[in-house]
């Protein structure tokens, strides 16, 4: 799988209501047109691209070279802002003519249908959080991945500058006994980038999962093997909020906040671009997919009227 000294062909697939990822990752990956971005409907991307230095908006080595956009109209206006010189017709007319996949939708009951056809090809493919948000779409992953399939899917939150713990700040706060993280949207869609904040601090082993549910959204209470309890609010209507997290331990507490999403999603799209060059995963797939069996607990608890559920049964159920 190594691609060394070549420049590597990504196709950007995907877009649906709410996400921008084709403008914005495609423009971080080629450069963009700050004009064209500034027409998009995420007035966000352009606040955060343009307040980078133009020509420094790049990542070397690597282009999106093919688009696909859901609604055929859309995909004109992402070409244009994020330099994407070819569109195809369908997802599936990329094949032979990239060396990897972005399938740039965030709905979690969707992906089995959009990777399938890559995975059959033989193509490397990210997918966007969060990759699976039900069981058996999970344990189709899972296959995919035994069976030699290479599949990333990362919340640009584990790669904020903002969230990663220098030495002095791990002091200062001693042993981690209470997080709370926070993510506007829902738990299904969403939950994946207050968790994924976060779980680097702690690492694997998240033991139950409770939910608080209204219909404003979900307040869900996790253990962890380390002691560590957490709460994650998924608020829907709460944007401005977004990215909040607080850690509590056993000398002092800290406040974090994303105010770097351009690094943030930078550090993700390199973090996979280097998986392509060099074969070395960022992290272990068994970590993503204990992650979206905290998020598959979660959705069962709500379900359930807040049981108590185990992340291993989920697990056990997903890995038989």
């Amino acid at each position: 799988m190594s691609h060394e000294g070549k420049e590597l062909r990504l196709a950007m697939l995907g877009m649906i209501e709410g996400n921008g990822h084709p403008y914005s990752w495609s423009g971080i990956v080629n450069g963009y047109n700050p004009a064209e971005m500034a027409k998009s409907p995420y007035p966000g991307i352009s606040s955060y691209m343009d307040r980078q230095p133009l020509e420094t908006v790049r990542i070397p080595g690597a282009r999106v070279t093919h688009l696909w956009t859901d609604d055929p109209a859309d995909a004109p206006k992402v070409a244009a802002a994020s330099l994407i010189p070819n569109i195809v017709a369908r997802p599936e007319d990329v094949i032979g003519h990239v060396d990897a996949a972005i399938i740039s939708t965030d709905d979690g009951d969707d992906h089995v249908r959009r990777v399938r056809p890559f995975i059959e090809a033989g193509l490397p493919v990210f997918v966007d959080k969060p990759l699976a948000t039900n069981a058996a779409d999970l344990r189709q992953f899972v296959r995919w991945h035994k069976a030699g399939a290479v599949i990333l899917s990362t919340s640009g939150m584990r790669y904020a500058p903002e969230m990663h713990l220098n030495d002095e700040q791990r002091t200062q706060i001693g042993d981690l006994r209470w997080i709370t993280s926070f993510t506007c949207k829902t738990w299904e869609r969403y939950g994946i980038h207050a968790l994924e904040a976060v779980e680097p601090l702690l690492g694997p082993g998240f033991v139950t999962v409770q939910a608080h549910s209204d219909a404003g959204g979900d307040v869900m209470h996790l253990t962890h093997r380390s002691g560590a309890r957490m709460t994650i609010g998924a608020i829907h209507d709460a944007y401005g909020s977004f990215g909040a997290v607080h850690l509590y331990g056993t000398k002092g507490h800290l406040s974090l906040r994303l105010t770097d999403t351009y690094n943030a999603f930078r550090c993700q799209l390199v973090a996979f671009i280097d998986m392509l060059k060099t074969g070395v995963r960022p992290l272990p797939f068994d970590e993503t997919v204990e992650l979206m069996a905290v998020i598959i607990a979660g959705r069962r608890s709500r379900e359930q009227n807040g049981a108590l559920i185990h992340v291993a049964d989920i697990l056990a159920e997903i890995l038989s």
